[in-house]
């Protein structure tokens, strides 16, 4: 691989965004994207995997380049030459990267690959929960598994269209995909591309959707004609999937505190074709409080850690602060014990979320229907989905019955 300086460039401002200034890397990746229009796709494909690399390395690259917080220019560049070096690539005869010391790079990479929290470069707070929350083995398996880059799997609106049809409509276009076993909806990018400038995208075929968050609409069990409420919707990647389920027949209210973001849910809606979703925006505790004992299905897509997610969010790994588990502990039992009370008798509660600790998950909804307001609610089923054994993101779901 031959590296073009303007490339090499835009990766290291990119990670100054990121490192020095705090900005996710979703959003630093997507406005350098838009920088020169010049850039085909292998460029920007060069720049965002790159980017996305080197800060799910950050802590390991750094070891080895003996740099650290803040990050100056000349370090941002050591860190680049060691993610180049590592993977074989022949460094040119540039300023910012001379006199870089190759065989000492793969020597401290040997070395450092025998201790976990280097190998899989992470804090040393989040080593020792995943430790104590999970064990060894399964800790083991599970960060060296949330450190691949994630797939691109689509699913397939089939308010519009039909999961064979839209893997023809997308060959049309050039995209080869195959489907996941267990997965109804799901179609796998075989090679990864910028879908979203898709004619098939454009016509609200498909959206983009891990094969683990599809599965909770499955997992609600939701049905045509009933009252559903998605009490976290968000931008409404599950919203849709639900919409979809109920084969817009039904009424399906999408509740959130931010406003910009239920706005986006009703743009993705009116492509997705998707007419039975209403948004709500909960303002105060009035919102819900009409809603008390009116809905066969309440799905709380709780706000977590997201462990379940650093293939896709690796800088959360940076971002993440230790106290932030208790403080989003008790949101989570504040959120269950309040929005459970929509649930009508015989109606069900589901509780989700992307994270892999038990202190957010089984033991939460333990405490959860030990409370009074859990009382009168029943564990149905509960399942944890790990991104080792599963291959896709890593989540939580608990099905609850209202007696």
């Amino acid at each position: 691989m031959r590296l073009h300086r303007n490339l090499v460039f835009a990766v290291v401002d990119a990670l100054n965004l990121i490192f020095n200034e705090g900005e996710y890397a979703d959003k630093v990746v997507e406005k350098t994207l838009k920088h020169d229009k010049r850039w085909g796709s292998r460029d920007r494909g060069f720049i965002a995997e790159t980017t996305y690399d080197i800060v799910r390395w950050k802590r390991l690259y750094s070891e080895i380049a003996e740099v650290g917080a803040p990050y100056s220019r000349p370090n941002l560049f050591r860190l680049f030459a060691v993610w180049a070096v590592l993977r074989g690539i022949q460094l040119p005869d540039w300023k910012q990267i001379e006199m870089t010391p190759t065989r000492r790079i793969k020597g401290k990479f040997d070395e450092l690959s025998k201790i976990r929290k280097y190998r899989e470069s992470i804090p040393d707070w989040i080593e020792e929960l995943g430790l104590n929350s999970l064990g060894e083995d399964l800790w083991t398996r599970e960060i060296a598994a949330l450190n691949q880059q994630a797939q691109v799997i689509l699913r397939t609106n089939t308010l519009k269209t039909t999961k064979s049809n839209l893997k023809n409509l997308l060959l049309e276009e050039g995209i080869e995909t195959e489907t996941i076993e267990g997965h109804p909806d799901a179609l796998k990018l075989k090679e990864r591309t910028n879908v979203f400038k898709t004619k098939a995208f454009t016509d609200g075929f498909f959206e983009v959707q891990d094969a683990s968050s599809q599965q909770v609409g499955y997992f609600t069990q939701v049905e045509p004609g009933l009252r559903v409420i998605d009490t976290c919707a968000g931008a409404g990647g599950k919203t849709l999937h639900l919409a979809a389920l109920m084969k817009n027949k039904g009424q399906l209210i999408a509740l959130d505190i931010y406003e910009n973001k239920l706005k986006e849910l009703k743009r993705r809606a009116k492509r997705d074709g998707a007419h039975n979703v209403e948004t709500r925006v909960i303002s105060s505790s009035k919102v819900y409080k009409k809603l008390f004992a009116s809905a066969d299905r309440v799905l709380i897509d709780a706000p977590c850690t997201g462990l379940g997610v650093l293939r896709r969010n690796p800088d959360a790994k940076w971002k993440l602060q230790p106290e932030f588990l208790a403080k989003i502990i008790k949101v989570q039992q504040e959120i269950l014990k309040n929005y459970s009370k929509m649930v009508k008798e015989g109606g069900k509660l589901i509780y989700v979320t992307c994270s892999i600790l038990p202190q957010e998950n089984t033991e939460q909804v333990k405490q959860f229907l030990d409370s009074d307001e859990g009382k009168v609610f029943s564990m149905e089923k509960e399942v944890n989905i790990y991104a080792s054994e599963s291959g896709f993101d890593g989540f939580y779901m608990a099905r609850m019955i209202r007696k």
